[in-house]
């Protein structure tokens, strides 16, 4: 069962209708009890990493959670700032991340940037994967999603980083290390492209 988490944040009807096309059972989590099925697990989210941590441990789940993705391993896939808090720490905020994967998240410098829209990193883009990892079958150099972030997500480990993006740096746009995922774009906004990408997820 594909679960997705709903603590407060995150376009999580969006990813449930994808799901619900592809004729994937999915279910969304508000509390402990609703985890009890989860054999892959969503963490969606919009926002400032403060606030995102701030709902998360509010929810109740986030020991849960610490112990079915860090102890029973189960996949996970962390989306815009569901990504982000995968990290240990960000610019943005003082509050500690999940620190489920080595990174750090940094704010872009804006003196990088050559558009005349600088910040937020807004609209579509496209990733470039690194190797062939499973999240990103059927995912080409072409293939355009849809970011919205001022912050970029730096690993401590650049074996950690299956693709990358270009905005003013080269950036990892979708990480992995064991059973951890992340993207930083939005896989429910970015059609064909972002189908594939979550029935990837699916498939593993």
């Amino acid at each position: 069962m594909i679960t997705i988490i709903d603590y407060g944040l995150g376009n999580i009807r969006a990813f449930a209708n994808v799901y619900e096309r592809l004729n994937i059972l999915v279910s969304i989590a508000k509390t402990n009890d609703d985890l009890k099925d989860a054999t892959k697990i969503i963490l969606p989210g919009v926002g400032a990493f403060d606030f995102a941590m701030s709902q998360l441990n509010k929810s109740g789940m986030r020991e849960t959670l610490d112990k079915l993705v860090l102890e029973h391993q189960l996949p996970v896939i962390g989306i815009c700032i569901g990504m982000q808090i995968l990290a240990k720490s960000s610019d943005e905020g003082v509050s500690p991340g999940l620190g489920w994967l080595d990174a750090t998240v940094k704010r872009f410098d804006a003196s990088f940037l050559k558009s005349k829209t600088q910040l937020p990193h807004m609209g579509w883009n496209t990733i470039h994967p690194n190797n062939d990892n499973p999240m990103l079958v059927n995912i080409s150099d072409d293939s355009r999603f849809y970011f919205l972030h001022s912050y970029y997500f730096q690993c401590n480990n650049p074996k950690d980083m299956i693709a990358t993006t270009e905005y003013g740096i080269q950036y990892a746009s979708a990480v992995n290390k064991k059973n951890i995922y992340g993207v930083q774009f939005h896989p429910e906004k970015s059609h064909q492209w972002g189908i594939q990408l979550l029935k990837n997820f699916a498939d593993l």
